[in-house]
């Protein structure tokens, strides 16, 4: 199995390529190579890679910018996943002009943290605030600034923008398969409460959340960043976090939510519900083909999907400057 433990021992984020040069160690060569994003380090894409530490955590964080950026995207990533798995939604962002800022958040990917839990999901929130504060002190990060995230990133940066209020420092934020509660949530609530006091893991069962066999697959045979347990802690304070979620006030921040019909990791009619009542302005498209896991879906419903993302960043930060590849 590969092993990317060796990268761990990076220090602070720092520029990893300029445009007309490698990356500075073999370790990131192969990781890059692994996630099929070296493709992406052309002639003028630049890429800063590194950790920063933010509520006692190391968070393996990386930025990639294009020429002249038009702004800064922060990706934020779901449950179980890690910015290894988000070449097509840089890619698309990087061809917009974006200054794209991904990191593995705690407990997941090259983070350091207890595995694929947190105690309280304000913790997200605290490292998000930490990291952006940490890179506009270096000048990293540009505004506008628009944030995307996938299912529990999504609830991440709905969280912060309802929490911070108005004037908000988002220019506009995408919401992808939001994680509010996931499917079965009522009956599984119960289980929970049952099982918690008396075991702290259950198996992960790796069903398909995406129409591209290639992408499960490789979740379930190749990526050694994935852990192979749920854990109840993770659940509880899932628990805890949805109610807090549904008392926040309303906010006017202009919201688009991509949200796939198959979906059956979260109880997405029911999310919609609470986000549209949450953000008022909030723009939603529903894909009658899509699963859960949507910057990863089969070719095809993943560019309508973008398609839809890339229209809503110009309305809410016109570009200025010629993209990549026009």
């Amino acid at each position: 199995m590969t092993d990317f433990a060796p990268l761990q021992a990076l220090g602070p984020i720092a520029p990893a390529r300029v445009p007309g040069s490698t990356p500075w160690t073999p370790h990131l060569d192969h990781y890059l190579a692994h996630y099929q994003l070296a493709p992406l380090l052309g002639d003028h894409v630049a890429l800063h890679v590194g950790y920063l530490d933010a509520r006692g955590f190391r968070l393996w964080t990386q930025i990639w910018t294009p020429t002249a950026p038009r702004g800064t995207a922060f990706v934020v990533h779901g449950y179980f996943d890690h910015l290894g798995l988000y070449r097509h939604l840089l890619e698309r962002l990087l061809a917009q002009g974006w200054r794209v800022v991904l990191w593995d958040l705690p407990g997941h990917g090259l983070s350091s943290g207890e595995r694929a839990t947190i105690d309280d999901f304000d913790d997200y929130g605290e490292c998000l605030a930490e990291l952006q504060a940490q890179l506009d002190h270096q000048g990293l990060i540009p505004k506008p600034w628009v944030g995307i995230g996938q299912s529990t990133g999504a609830a991440i940066l709905a969280t912060d923008a309802l929490r911070h209020g108005e004037p908000s420092t988002w220019q506009g934020l995408a919401l992808l398969a939001p994680l509010v509660r996931p499917l079965g949530w009522p009956q599984s609530s119960w289980l929970h409460r049952l099982a918690s006091p008396f075991i702290t893991t259950l198996p992960r069962k790796y069903r398909p959340n995406s129409s591209d066999s290639d992408f499960t697959a490789f979740l379930r045979e190749a990526d050694p960043l994935q852990a192979d347990y749920l854990t109840l802690t993770w659940v509880s304070a899932m628990r805890r976090w949805m109610p807090q979620l549904i008392a926040l006030p309303t906010s006017q921040l202009p919201v688009l939510i991509l949200q796939g019909e198959q979906d059956l990791t979260v109880d997405w009619a029911w999310n919609l519900e609470v986000m549209t009542r949450k953000f008022p302005r909030a723009r939603v498209y529903r894909h009658p083909e899509a699963r859960h896991h949507l910057v990863n879906e089969a070719e095809p419903i993943r560019q309508v999907l973008f398609d839809e993302l890339s229209v809503f960043l110009d309305d809410v930060a016109p570009c200025n400057v010629q993209r990549l590849g026009t």
